[in-house]
């Protein structure tokens, strides 16, 4: 089967599960795939289909059999001026709130500002007049096609209807063939779940709660921005599951939570033996591929999602979205919960006996010894690479802090002075965890001016001469190459910076001083001076011992 093919019928088929029964049709080439894959629908029964040559036409019989409907009416047209001919309907949809979901067929990326016949720039073409526009990007034949475009689908029916009915836009690229060739094979099943939409949106209406299935393998994930922490912990505390908190989901607390779960879901049988009925997220999750792949694995995907205009979902493994679920407390035997804990003590001792075993200075036990030293009610601000993935990795479960980052794009940026505006902000002590080249993106914050506040913050920098997490991705094979273009040591003296700009300055000697080290008030500096290799190999040996130690605890 060809790409074009594939995508079109994904499409029409996930649209159909989500509830579509109305379609309508400007005919053009380009959008053929569409045409054709609606037109089947058509003839199984599936699907009213309609059929216009004029493209303004097609666009209000649409808005009228949404409008009378209620329900979302897909409008399909091929590329140029057609997809143009849409907008007054659209304006139309967008003021009287009437959900439509606008497909237009495009030329794909190597054609367009070229001059090929009948393409012009779609991306976004509807502004500000649509609730959501997206490019699909042109199909392609491998792994994962399938969940992208019913989770994408799924995400787009959602959007117009909740959490404001209105039109959405879809902007689908084909390359030619643009007719089936006769060929049914594909490198994955096409099919969808047998339960309807791939991802099924539960709008936020007064009393609308998802009860989520009684069982006792369930899982709670809690990533970053999550609200209303507090009340989910206790529930799946009561309902027996584990608790997998990033650090900055600020969830790792009380005897459900674990310290060790990134290395419990990189061993093969501690996974097929501990496979979820269902996972209720909280947030958005992303530090750990390990933990991402959990959610794929998932027989039930539940996201928590307060605005469903926008949910996490970076896996497209969601089944349900909502924004308020009631996990039920369920009675019975506690074994799934005892395995996880006896498993997550064992790696975390396995990880702790590997650093400790080290007297230098290390940046994973700097981060767990940081979190267990501050003193109740501080303020955490990690940097979203490095520092916040040793966090997740060996932080222990306690409460009283409060950890913070920047993951909404996970950038170097600016973070000296959002760690400042977050102390400023906060009632008791802060600190900030940032690596050499974060503190050098942006040392300009350190220019406080002499009227200004000055926040009581300690900013400790982990320096490593260079970008540390390359060391442990694939780029750190090709050793000619690496070290100029991923590691970028720098040779900078941060002491002459903190010099520079009057802020007091301290070396971390030796890991058991840093309580000692980071003590004192007002803004200050204390490097720690680490090895980038040596980081490496400690990652490894941390990830060696802690598998080997889960699978003599459960015997795997």
């Amino acid at each position: 089967m060809n790409p074009a093919t594939a995508l079109a019928t994904v499409l029409v088929d996930e649209l159909l599960r989500c509830g579509m029964t109305d379609a309508v049709v400007a005919p053009g080439s380009r959008s053929a795939p569409l045409a054709l894959a609606m037109h089947a629908a058509e003839r199984a029964g599936r699907l009213r289909l309609h059929v216009r040559i004029d493209e303004r036409s097609a666009s209000f019989l649409g808005l009228g059999l949404a409008k009378r409907s209620g329900r979302p009416v897909a409008l399909v047209c091929t590329s140029g001026t057609a997809a143009a001919n849409f907008h007054p309907a659209v304006i139309e949809a967008h003021q009287s709130g009437v959900p439509l979901l606008v497909v237009t067929a495009d030329r794909p990326p190597e054609l367009r500002d070229t001059g090929a016949n009948q393409t012009i720039d779609q991306v976004k073409l509807y502004g500000t007049a649509v609730r959501w526009s997206t490019e699909i990007g042109v199909p392609e034949n491998r792994p994962g096609m399938v969940a992208y475009w019913r989770s994408l689908v799924s995400r787009a029916w959602g959007l117009a209807q909740a959490p404001v009915r209105g039109p959405v836009h879809l902007n689908a690229a084909f390359r030619e063939p643009l007719v089936p060739d006769g060929d049914e094979s594909w490198c994955e099943p096409l099919d969808g779940d047998a339960a309807g939409a791939w991802t099924r949106v539960r709008a936020a209406t007064p009393g609308s709660v998802l009860h989520v299935p009684p069982t006792r393998r369930g899982v709670l994930v809690v990533g970053d921005g999550a609200v209303n922490v507090k009340r989910y912990v206790a529930a799946a505390s009561m309902a027996g599951w584990p608790v997998l908190s990033e650090p900055n989901g600020n969830a790792r607390y009380g005897d459900h939570a674990l310290t060790s779960y990134h290395f419990l879901l990189g061993i093969p049988e501690f996974v097929e033996r501990h496979r979820p009925e269902v996972v209720v997220t909280l947030g958005k999750p992303g530090l750990s591929r390990s933990l991402l792949s959990l959610l794929r694995r998932a027989e039930e995907h539940i996201v928590l999602a307060p605005d469903l205009a926008n949910w996490p979902d970076p896996v497209r493994s969601a089944t349900q979205v909502a924004p308020e679920v009631e996990i039920p407390v369920v009675a019975g035997d506690d074994a799934w919960l005892k395995s996880w804990r006896a498993a997550d003590r064992a790696a975390a001792a396995a990880v702790d006996a590997v650093l400790d075993a080290v007297p230098e200075v290390s940046e994973p036990r700097l981060a767990r010894d940081l979190v267990s030293v501050l003193p109740g009610g501080s303020l955490l601000f990690a940097a979203a690479s490095m520092p916040i993935r040793d966090l997740d990795q060996v932080m222990r479960p306690r409460r009283g802090i409060r950890v913070m980052a920047s993951r909404g794009a996970s950038g170097i940026d600016g973070l000296i002075s959002t760690a400042m505006g977050a102390a400023l902000a906060h009632a008791g002590r802060s600190y900030a965890l940032l690596g050499d080249l974060a503190f050098l993106h942006d040392q300009n914050g350190l220019v406080v001016g002499p009227h200004d506040p000055r926040p009581d913050l300690a900013i400790v920098v982990v320096n490593n001469q260079g970008g540390g997490i390359f060391s442990l991705l694939p780029q750190a094979a090709l050793r000619d190459p690496f070290e100029r273009v991923f590691g970028t040591p720098h040779r900078v003296d941060v002491e002459s910076i903190a010099a520079a700009h009057g802020v007091p300055y301290r070396r971390l000697e030796a890991a058991g001083d840093l309580p000692k080290a980071i003590a004192g008030d007002g803004l200050r500096i204390v490097e720690a001076r680490t090895d980038r290799d040596a980081n490496a190999v400690l990652h490894g040996e941390m990830r060696k011992a802690a598998y080997a130690a889960v699978r003599e605890v459960l015997d795997l």
